[in-house]
């Protein structure tokens, strides 16, 4: 078998055998492959595409490639959630304990932000002396005895996914559908959860920026995930602006424990009780509106609360920081940034938010770079309401001065106020099945 005539039947439109697939993803990670074929291979992917047999050959090699994290220590079903990134999106810190608290095992490996979308073990490590770093034994243990536990990727799961990632960056084949569904997914099945709930966001601060394009990338994994024995179902949901009112670390911490006290914004909340539903109903914990009820019962009861509470106390935080979030550090500079005119919000682009927050040292650009917790942006209008001139629309925070006129000016940039109120977009556009 040659790597040449497996370039050459893609580039003419032939589909990839299991066999073909194998050897590529094999010998690229083994270093028998060299760039330039593999980057030839994701060129005529990007072009010609892949047919589902193909895409789920692939995304099965992707997690074939290292460990697979079975966690037969931990007892009972295991779901887990993957949202495709966004700003704002502190989803997981919820929905977590939610399940959790209604008897349904909670083993989940998250990943860190890069560029304009947060990531959630970054978030968590707001909390003081919080561990991500749990040995398998330690994982197992913590989600036995809590029910719950998050904790930061492996470096030794779907090795080839970081291979092609960093290939595919460079060489503007990232946004192929086949490429995206079976790099996420290949790193979610050797995670080895048995239900899987995907959030496949869509908009502005989205990766994909339409409804359709989000529908086919979702179909396709839940189509992945079903051919490997998962239950599977993905939501797609709005990203054409930020989630919640917070952007930043121990912002988007301090509102997801709001959440779980049964308050928290409206859109936060909503997609919440909509995630935990569906990830309890594919756990067989009853119908979805049976699901529904018991969300909204242990938001509102405290019980996912003291989950929270629960889990940062077993990976080495201090649990009286969920109950008293003062605690958390506090930015030592803010400023206001005010309409520029009387009007209605009509668009506010999550991405460009996004970078206004990295800008405040909320992010980073590269892996290497430092994160403020602190720093972020707490939104006091959203796409829809009505601002007069010179009303503070949001505050800034950050620990270095320097940094808010930057961030003003990407923020003010990023705002759209006009005279017409915009038709409301919906929260959760389809689920697929």
């Amino acid at each position: 078998m040659r790597m040449y005539d497996i370039i050459k039947k893609k580039r003419d439109g032939g589909a990839l055998t299991s066999a073909e697939i194998d050897f590529f993803i094999r010998g690229y990670v083994n270093g028998d492959i060299p760039d330039y074929q593999a980057a030839a291979l994701c060129m005529a992917i990007w072009f010609r595409g892949m047919n589902a047999e193909e895409t789920a050959n692939i995304t099965l090699a992707i997690r074939d490639s290292g460990e697979i994290l079975h966690l037969s220590g931990v007892d009972g079903l295991r779901v887990d959630k993957h949202s495709t990134g966004g700003v704002g999106d502190k989803t997981s810190l919820v929905i977590a304990p939610v399940v959790a608290a209604l008897g349904v095992k909670v083993a989940k490996m998250s990943g860190r932000g890069l560029g304009h979308t947060g990531g959630t073990v970054d978030k968590l490590e707001s909390f003081a002396g919080f561990r991500t770093d749990l040995s398998v034994a330690e994982f197992e243990r913590t989600v036995n005895e809590t029910g719950i536990a998050i904790v930061g990727q492996s470096s030794d799961l779907a090795p080839a996914d970081k291979l092609l990632y960093a290939l595919r960056d460079v060489t503007a084949t990232v946004d192929s559908i086949p490429l995206i569904a079976s790099s996420i997914m290949g790193k979610k099945l050797a995670a080895d959860d048995d239900c899987i709930v995907l959030d496949v966001k869509t908009g502005s601060g989205a990766f994909m920026k339409s409804v359709d394009e989000s529908r086919k990338l979702a179909e396709a994994m839940v189509d992945i995930g079903k051919r490997a024995g998962k239950k599977m179902c993905a939501l797609i949901t709005d990203m054409d602006r930020p989630l919640g009112n917070t952007i930043g670390n121990s912002l988007e911490v301090i509102e997801a424990i709001e959440t779980l006290k049964g308050n928290g914004p409206e859109d936060l909340r909503e997609l919440c009780v909509a995630l935990a539903s569906h990830m309890l109903c594919l756990a067989e914990k009853g119908d979805l509106a049976a699901c529904e009820t018991d969300v909204r019962r242990v938001l509102a009861s405290g019980e996912a609360l003291q989950k929270l509470a629960d889990m940062v106390e077993a990976q080495g935080g201090d649990r009286r920081w969920v109950y008293e979030p003062e605690r958390f550090p506090k930015a030592a500079y803010s400023r206001e940034v005010c309409a520029a005119r009387s009007g209605y919000l009509t668009h506010t682009d999550a991405e460009e938010y996004g970078r206004a927050a990295l800008l405040l040292g909320a992010g980073r650009s590269k892996k290497e770079d430092v994160i403020d917790q602190s720093a972020g942006i707490r939104l006091l209008a959203k796409t829809g309401d009505r601002v007069e001139k010179g009303m503070p629309i949001a505050i800034l925070y950050t620990s270095k001065e320097a940094l808010l006129d930057a961030a003003e000016e990407a923020l003010d940039a990023a705002t759209r106020i006009e005279d017409t109120q915009p038709t409301p977009v919906p929260l959760i556009f389809d689920t697929i099945l």
